[in-house]
């Protein structure tokens, strides 16, 4: 419940699952095309979510060879053989528009950050398969915080710190949206109202009842 007493001048998006589709999907339909169980690498990428290979990634800390190895390491210490290079493009979700139009409409009238984990590309051809219109999509924040580049990942509370200094806000003075609730509770706890997207057109109802004019 938004405090009506608190201005909101900010507002912190994710990326994989708010601005672009949950990569969940994808992930559940390799699992099922390679007989493995469901929710293997979702549960696989959960369990030591600070030193696992993913975290390890999206922080620089490890090469993609690297990477690939523990988490191919991670996923047969549960008894199942994945391809981790088979793994990787399953990330590249779709835009939903009606979002990039709100992310448009809060940029007229408050300041807009972009909060991803990320990773530095391992592949000089990736930016050439980036789906059309992504780079207009990141144009439109005022500020992205990349855990790649800033060597902390959500859900850290110094990775919303920085994000804060970086926009000049207060963390009360913030709404944030991602898809997952461990992303949300630190936000929470540090002041921000928070907003988990499962239904994207849900998620941006809310978030005009919060900054109070219309974003469709």
């Amino acid at each position: 419940m938004r405090d009506e007493t608190r201005k909101i001048r900010a507002v912190f998006f994710d990326f994989g699952g708010v601005i672009l589709s949950s990569p969940f999907d994808a992930f559940n339909r390799y699992e099922d095309t390679h007989g493995l169980p469901r929710d293997l690498l979702r549960n696989v990428n959960a369990t030591d979510p600070d030193t696992n290979a993913w975290a390890r990634f999206e922080r620089n800390e490890l090469t993609f060879d690297e990477f690939c190895d523990q988490f191919e390491r991670e996923c047969q210490a549960r008894g199942h053989r994945v391809d981790a290079r088979e793994v990787m493009p399953l990330l590249a979700g779709a835009i939903r528009p009606a979002m990039v139009e709100a992310v448009r409409r809060c940029g007229e009238r408050l300041v807009t950050a972009l909060l991803t984990n990320n990773w530095v590309s391992h592949d000089e051809r990736a930016a050439e398969r980036v789906q059309a219109g992504r780079n207009d999509v990141l144009a439109l924040f005022d500020h992205i915080v990349e855990s790649s580049k800033v060597g902390v990942r959500k859900p850290d509370p110094r990775f919303y710190e920085l994000a804060c200094e970086l926009a000049g806000v207060r963390a009360d003075e913030v709404v944030f949206l991602d898809d997952l609730g461990v992303n949300l509770k630190p936000a929470r706890a540090m002041g921000m109202t928070t907003i988990k997207v499962a239904d994207p057109n849900l998620a941006i109802d809310e978030l005009e009842a919060v900054v109070g004019f219309a974003l469709s």
